[in-house]
């Protein structure tokens, strides 16, 4: 029985460690490769009302209800000079394609 207990906890710890995103404070501005990196005011998960209502209106679908998204999103050009500053959520997203409404598929970078 204490085998059982002992496999079942290794089991669960193993699993938890793999459902955690492993970087949580971003990653590189240089390791965005679909830059420009955006400056979102909010970043939240698909499935958050505010998001959900925008993806809908604008007929979006997305699979991962739990992936992030930028909303009301700006690109950042130049990082270190000048303008290159972001006051809100700096993010990689995969997909910037919807005039700065909302980005999709985003990482936290950390400048």
């Amino acid at each position: 029985m204490q085998f059982n207990l002992a496999a079942f906890t290794a089991l669960a710890l193993t699993t938890l460690v793999a459902a955690t995103p492993a970087n949580r404070r971003g990653i590189a501005p240089s390791d965005c490769s679909t830059a420009p990196i955006q400056c979102c005011d909010t970043v939240t998960t698909a499935s958050d009302p505010a998001a959900s209502s925008i993806l809908s209106s604008i007929g979006v679908v997305v699979q991962d209800i739990s992936a992030l998204v930028g909303l009301t999103c700006s690109p950042i050009t130049v990082i270190g000079v000048g303008g290159g500053e972001c006051s809100a959520s700096p993010v990689c997203c995969e997909d910037n394609s919807h005039g700065g409404l909302i980005s999709i598929g985003c990482v936290p970078v950390t400048l």
